[in-house]
């Protein structure tokens, strides 16, 4: 096996890796957040984004591909999904390879578990 080989990462691993910059430091996609959402009494957007950047209860079930892409929140007394999808360039179709960040844009949309 040649040393670039062996420095490849995952190609799930390569879009986890791109999904945790968006859900925690908010870079490489855009972050929507669902009228149902913003309407909760107490919300705060800098909690929300702290309680995204802060989950890590990834498991088989939320996380089968294990790409880092929805995960479940409870924040001001409310159920909470959030989810991220990947769109071409020009947010038109979907992206025919979410690995790459030059080829895919994603959107981190939060939404109450109603509204899925």
């Amino acid at each position: 096996m040649s040393a670039v080989a062996e420095l490849a990462v995952p190609r799930a691993e390569a879009i986890a890796r791109l999904n945790d910059a968006l859900r925690k430091q908010g870079v490489g996609g855009t972050i929507m957040v669902t009228r149902g959402v913003r309407a909760i009494t107490g919300y705060n957007s800098p909690e929300l984004a702290e309680a995204l950047a802060a989950f890590g209860a990834f498991d088989a079930d939320n996380d089968p591909h294990g790409e880092r892409d929805f995960g479940d929140l409870t924040l001001w007394g409310q159920d909470m999904f959030w989810k991220i999808d990947y769109y071409d360039a020009d947010f038109r179709f979907g992206s025919d390879d979410p690995a790459d960040a030059n080829k895919t844009r994603r959107v981190l949309t939060v939404m109450l578990k109603g509204e899925w």
